[in-house]
């Protein structure tokens, strides 16, 4: 495992961590042991970080990584998220009383008298504007109650606008070979500032596995379901913001970057593992040997400059005009 550093800050992440989104229940049946099987493989292998949330299954994807990292808590660092249990547009969401609680409730689900980086978790573009969150999340880093926090965003726009807070330590955003767009004027500027980057959905809810076709049916619960059109939430957190069956063939297309690599699969976190900018990639989980798959990631070769030129090109001739959703 090699680790790289977060930001400004003095934590050093592995720089293939996990989300946990998957295993809180919102991508179809879940087995908490081989969850739980699963975060102790991941850790086995170096893994010293992990990204949650809160409503990743009503608090459920914490309670998962508190049994996991039970005397582990300085050495496994725990990064969560707030804010989407309410309705996200209403100011009174964002005021102290409201966070504390939030975050009282996560640390008693954690286990953890710290969390490590709290998120604000993809909140409208206005309540970054206001700003009025990040001196709350002063007041709980001074109290002690986070170590650093940092906002979860669907946008560059929503990016470049938390840069202008200075205690903004890292960014989560959505970055994969179908989405490409944030590496261009928001992963320098956020390098400049000394905010570090955290890559989600780098598979596009499992598109650039290559293992899907267009018949594909997914489980009632989960969002590959519910949210292909935007129904529930941003439509750029299914399937990278692509109409599926587009999706599907566009990732036929792809299936050359697996040459070499092992699978799409790796191929696909490698090329986001190529940019510099990037601390660490957060793939999500159900089992161990989707742990495994992706950890392969780390014995595998690099791209070329020359493929990495291609996928520039097929990205931006092939894929950007299909994209739906704030990006």
């Amino acid at each position: 495992m090699k680790y790289r550093q977060l930001g400004s800050t003095e934590l050093s992440v592995s720089e293939v961590s996990f989300g946990t989104w998957a295993i809180g229940g919102s991508w179809g049946k879940v087995d908490d042991n081989e969850s739980l099987r699963a975060l102790e493989r991941a850790m086995e292998a170096g893994v010293n970080f992990f990204d949650t949330a809160d409503v990743y299954g009503s608090g459920h994807s914490e309670e998962l990584l508190a049994k996991a990292t039970k005397g582990k808590e300085d050495n496994i660092h725990i990064a969560t998220k707030f804010c989407r249990a309410g309705d996200i547009h209403d100011p009174a969401l964002y005021t102290e009383k409201s966070v504390r609680a939030f975050c009282e409730q996560s640390l008693k689900r954690l286990q953890r008298e710290r969390i490590d980086l709290y998120q604000i978790h993809c909140p409208p573009i206005e309540i970054l504007r206001d700003g009025s969150v990040f001196s709350v999340l002063d007041k709980l880093q001074e109290e002690g109650k986070i170590r650093h926090y940092g906002v979860s965003v669907e946008s560059v726009e929503e990016g470049l606008v938390c840069l202008e807070s200075p205690n903004v330590k890292a960014l989560q955003v959505i970055y994969n070979i179908f989405r490409q767009k944030p590496q261009e004027e928001l992963f320098p500027k956020a390098k400049e500032k000394g905010v570090g980057i955290l890559v989600r959905l780098p598979l596009a809810s499992g598109l650039l596995t290559g293992k899907f076709k267009e018949d594909a049916v997914f489980e009632e619960e989960d969002h590959r379901n519910y949210n292909q059109n935007g129904d529930s939430f941003n439509v750029g957190e299914t399937f990278a913001g692509l109409p599926f069956k587009k999706g599907v063939a566009l990732s036929r297309e792809l299936s050359w970057i697996a040459e070499g690599k092992g699978n799409m699969t790796r191929a696909a976190l490698r090329w986001i593992l190529d940019n510099p900018n990037i601390t660490c990639v957060i793939p999500g989980f159900k089992n161990v040997a989707q742990i495994e798959d992706n950890l392969g990631v780390l014995d595998t070769a690099s791209f070329s400059s020359t493929e990495h030129e291609r996928l520039r090109a097929f990205y931006e001739q092939e894929v950007h005009a299909n994209i739906r959703g704030s990006y």
